[in-house]
């Protein structure tokens, strides 16, 4: 009797896991689903439902509502629970907190975890402050850098290694590698992992560009190239790049300055592989939209706005958004350094 954690990256070839286990004979007790659901069409921080798989039958436990890990009754009947779920290797980035609620759901009820592991898309570089605790968020929960060059698999090891499953425990798991695969292998994601990373652009730039989630500035929600570009209204005259935000379902209902002309930067043909080269977490961009900005003292105001975040969160080192005001040279190295 088999559970699956899953969502729509949950692949093999075009065949969803769930009915290539179905045509094998497997039995499905349920699923669960992380931030998003469980195909994968919620939108990011979106209360997500338990509901019935219409496609299966299946019913589907949300570990994105009411809880956000299995019961125990949610495993009674479950032998061994499966987890596929594409990454983008960044803290802040959910469903490597579910892969440890997860775990620590398991632990504590003496169930075995198989995890089927992915390549990382930005598995080829580690980088970014070390996240200070006192910072620890749904957002940021564990003491790694903003990309930890890691699969899931890997992380799940960690996790045990480090102890940080709750009261000391240990998950029993077990790991499918993927074959062939090094950390510098190119890898291009065959189904979007989320909503709003819908292209290889985007996933690429996420680690740099998902930081301006703690900024005045839209960056990309309201169009259809989320974390690829960025503005705000206040910028007219100093770009000549625009894009005008709206309310697209099921991406981003109510968008920072929606319906308003953004002007900023355009970053959907940057050439990726400089990225690749310097393996490391691009704050230019967000200083030269900082010096830009004609009204600092807001750039960072997260009460202007619920569509804005706080800064803090997402780099896990209050330090970097003063060494960004100061225009610190080689800012996420020096704060990733300085707090090892």
């Amino acid at each position: 009797r088999i559970a699956i954690l899953g969502n729509q990256t949950s692949v093999i070839g075009k065949t969803h896991l769930v009915d290539s286990l179905k045509s094998l004979g497997v039995t499905i007790v349920k699923v669960f689903g992380p931030e998003h659901g469980f195909r994968g069409n919620a939108s990011a921080g979106v209360v997500v439902k338990d509901e019935v798989d219409k496609a299966t039958g299946i019913p589907i436990v949300s570990l994105y509502g009411s809880k956000r890990k299995p019961s125990k009754e949610d495993l009674a009947n479950v032998d061994l629970m499966i987890y596929d779920v594409q990454d983008v290797g960044c803290r802040f980035y959910t469903y490597i907190n579910v892969l440890a609620d997860v775990m620590e759901a398991c632990a504590e009820n003496g169930k075995e975890l198989l995890i089927l592991d992915r390549p990382n898309p930005n598995g080829y570089f580690v980088d970014g402050p070390v996240m200070d605790m006192k910072l620890k968020s749904g957002i940021g929960r564990f003491p790694i850098p903003i990309t930890h060059g890691m699969t899931v698999g890997e992380f799940a090891q960690m996790i045990n290694g480090q102890g940080w499953l709750s009261n000391g425990l240990k998950c029993k798991i077990s790991i499918i590698k993927v074959a062939n695969y090094n950390h510098e292998m190119p890898y291009i994601l065959p189904v979007n992992p989320s909503p709003n990373l819908n292209t290889a652009q985007s996933i690429l730039l996420y680690p740099s560009t998902c930081l301006f989630e703690g900024t005045i500035l839209n960056y990309g929600r309201g169009t259809h190239y989320p974390f690829t570009m960025m503005g705000s209204p206040a910028l007219k005259g100093k770009y000549s790049f625009s894009f005008t935000p709206v309310s697209i379902p099921g991406m981003s209902e109510t968008p920072l300055y929606m319906n308003e002309v953004c002007y900023g930067l355009d970053l959907r043909n940057y050439d990726v592989n400089i990225l690749r080269k310097e393996k490391r977490v691009n704050l230019q961009w967000m200083k030269e939209l900082y010096k830009a900005y004609p009204e600092k003292e807001k750039f960072f105001d997260y009460k202007q706005s619920k569509e804005i975040g706080n800064i803090d969160f997402r780099t896990g080192d209050a330090r970097l958004k003063q060494q960004i005001i100061d225009d610190v040279p080689d800012t996420t190295r020096s704060a990733h350094q300085t707090s090892q």
